[in-house]
C-alpha cells in the first residue's frame, strides 16, 4: 500500500512539471526570442515524405487440393473459402523531395527493394504514385519521380564541410508513426568497414534514427540536407545513439547519374590497395602518424599506369581529402565519374608527390564476373603478375559469390579443377559448368577451395 501511494505521490508531482514545460513561452522575461528549431522546420518538412511500398508474394499452393476427389480419398475437409494465390504486403520508409520541379525523391534503395508499386504520402496528406528512375545498391540509393504541383524541395548542403560536433537533426517516419523530428550532433565522420553497403563513408549521428526512418533527410541548423539516413546499430532492437546517414555528396553523384543515364557507371583508375599495416608501415620506414592506402598492384595500361603510380606508392589525399583507408578510397572514388580527373597526393620513397589521374571506364579496366560466368555477377577479376592466376578486385557485398566466402584481395589459382594463369584461361575454365563455379583460392599463405552456386 505505501508503495502504490509513493507511486501515485511520484505520478502526481511529474505531471504539473512536464506540463509546465510543455507550456513554456517563446520569449524570456525581457521579451528576447528563445532558440527554437520550428521556423527551419515549416520550410523543411515539406519537403519529407513517406513511402508505402507494395509487393507480391506467390503462396506455395498445391493445386491437387481444389480436386474433390483427392479431398475424399485424403480425408481431407472441405475448405471454407479458396485460398488466394497471392498477397500485398506493405512496408514503410522515408524520402527527401531534392527537385520539386521535376518532382524528384531521393530514399534508400533497401525501401523499396523488391517493390510493385511505390506510394508517396506528404505532410499535407497528398498522396501520388511514384515512378522509380534508378538505383545505386551499392550505395544503398534509389531515385523516385512523382507528379504533384505545388512541392517543396531541400536545399542540398556541400557534406564535405561537414565537421564532428555540428548540430543535425534526423526527419522521417519511424515506426510508421508519421513525421518525426528528432535532433543530436554529428558523432563521426568517414565512417566505414561496418558491412552495411559496398560504399561506405557513413555520418553517424546520435540524433534518433529508428526503423522507418531510412531514406528519410538529416539536415543542418539552415534546414540544408547533409546526409539520407540508412542505417543503426541496435543490439537491443532500439535505437541506442549510433545511427548512420549517406552524405549527401555521394547521394548527389549517384542521382545525377541515374537522372542522365538511368544507372551509375563507376570509373576505376585501375589499381589494387591494402591496408598499411603495422609490419608494412615499419618495412616501408613510414613516420609515425602517416595515414594512406598502400598500391599493391597497378593493371598495364591503365589509367594508373599511363599517370606513372607504381606499386609501393602510398595514396594520402585524394583531391586533397585526406585517404586512411581502402573503404574511404572506394568511397573518394566512387563519386567519381567516367573521365573526372582526379589529383592524388602520393608517399613514394618518403617524397611527397601529386600526380593527376583520369578515371576510366570500369569494363574496360577490370573484367566484370558477370560477363565471364552467371555466378560471379558483382566481381571485379585482374591479372595477378607473374601468370599466377586471377586476383580479386572488387566484390560485391550482396553478391552470391561474397556470400559464398570469396573476398577481395584472394587469388584464384584453379576453376573447375583447371589451372587459371590470366583471364583468357580464367574465362576457359568457367565454361566447364554453368550452374556452379568451383574456385581453388589463395589468401594470406593458405590455399582452399570455395562453390559457388
Amino acid at each position: 500500500m505505501l508503495n502504490y501511494i509513493s507511486r501515485l505521490f511520484l505520478i502526481l508531482i511529474v505531471i504539473p512539471i512536464s506540463l509546465a514545460y510543455g507550456a513554456l513561452p517563446a520569449a524570456d522575461r525581457e521579451g528576447n526570442p528563445l532558440p527554437s528549431l520550428a521556423p527551419m522546420l515549416k520550410d523543411v518538412n515539406p519537403a519529407v515524405v513517406n513511402i508505402a511500398t507494395y509487393s507480391t508474394q506467390q503462396y506455395t499452393y498445391n493445386p491437387l487440393l481444389n480436386d474433390p476427389f483427392f479431398r475424399h480419398f485424403f480425408n481431407i475437409p472441405e475448405p471454407r473459402q479458396r485460398i488466394q494465390p497471392q498477397k500485398k504486403q506493405q512496408s514503410a520508409g522515408s524520402g527527401v523531395i531534392v527537385n520539386a520541379k521535376r518532382g524528384i525523391v531521393m530514399t534508400n534503395f533497401h525501401v523499396i527493394k523488391g517493390a510493385d508499386e511505390i506510394q508517396v504520402s506528404l505532410i499535407d496528406g497528398r498522396t501520388y504514385q511514384a515512378k522509380l528512375l534508378g538505383s545505386d545498391p551499392d550505395l544503398d540509393i534509389a531515385i523516385l519521380e512523382i507528379n504533384g504541383e505545388d512541392l517543396t524541395q531541400v536545399s542540398l548542403a556541400n557534406s564535405d564541410r561537414l565537421e564532428v560536433g555540428d548540430f543535425v537533426v534526423a526527419i522521417g517516419n519511424p515506426f510508421g508513426l508519421g513525421q518525426t523530428v528528432t535532433t543530436g550532433v554529428v558523432s563521426a565522420l568517414g565512417r566505414s568497414g561496418l558491412g552495411i553497403e559496398g560504399y561506405e563513408n557513413f555520418i553517424q549521428t546520435d540524433a534518433s534514427i529508428n526503423p522507418g526512418n531510412s531514406g528519410g533527410a538529416l539536415v543542418n541548423l539552415k534546414g540544408e540536407l547533409v546526409g539520407i539516413n540508412t542505417a543503426i546499430i541496435a543490439p537491443s532492437g532500439g535505437n541506442v545513439g549510433i545511427g548512420f546517414a549517406i552524405p549527401i555528396n555521394m547521394a548527389k553523384a549517384s542521382m545525377e547519374q541515374i537522372i542522365r543515364h538511368g544507372e551509375v557507371k563507376r570509373g576505376q583508375i585501375g589499381v589494387g590497395i591494402q591496408d598499411i599495416t603495422q609490419d608494412l608501415r615499419s618495412a616501408f620506414g613510414l613516420k609515425n602518424g602517416v595515414r594512406g592506402v598502400l598500391i599493391s598492384n597497378v593493371m598495364s595500361e591503365s589509367p594508373a599506369d599511363k599517370a606513372g603510380l607504381k606499386a609501393g606508392d602510398i595514396i594520402l589525399e585524394v583531391d586533397g581529402q585526406i585517404t586512411d583507408s581502402p573503404a574511404k578510397f572506394r568511397s573518394q572514388l566512387g563519386i567519381k565519374s567516367i573521365d573526372d580527373i582526379i589529383t592524388l597526393t602520393v608517399l613514394r620513397e618518403n617524397k611527397t608527390q601529386t600526380i593527376r589521374v583520369k578515371v576510366g571506364d570500369q569494363q574496360s579496366l577490370l573484367n566484370s564476373g558477370r560477363a565471364l560466368h552467371p555466378m560471379l555477377e558483382g566481381v571485379e577479376f585482374s591479372n595477378n603478375p607473374n601468370n599466377n592466376g586471377v586476383k580479386v578486385m572488387a566484390i560485391s557485398p550482396r553478391s552470391t559469390a561474397a556470400y559464398s566466402g570469396l573476398r577481395p584481395g584472394d587469388i584464384v589459382v584453379a576453376a573447375n579443377r583447371i589451372r587459371v594463369t590470366d583471364i583468357n584461361s580464367f574465362m576457359q575454365a568457367l565454361r566447364k559448368s554453368k550452374r556452379s563455379v568451383l574456385l581453388q583460392i589463395e589468401r594470406n599463405g593458405n590455399t582452399f577451395f570455395v562453390v559457388i552456386r
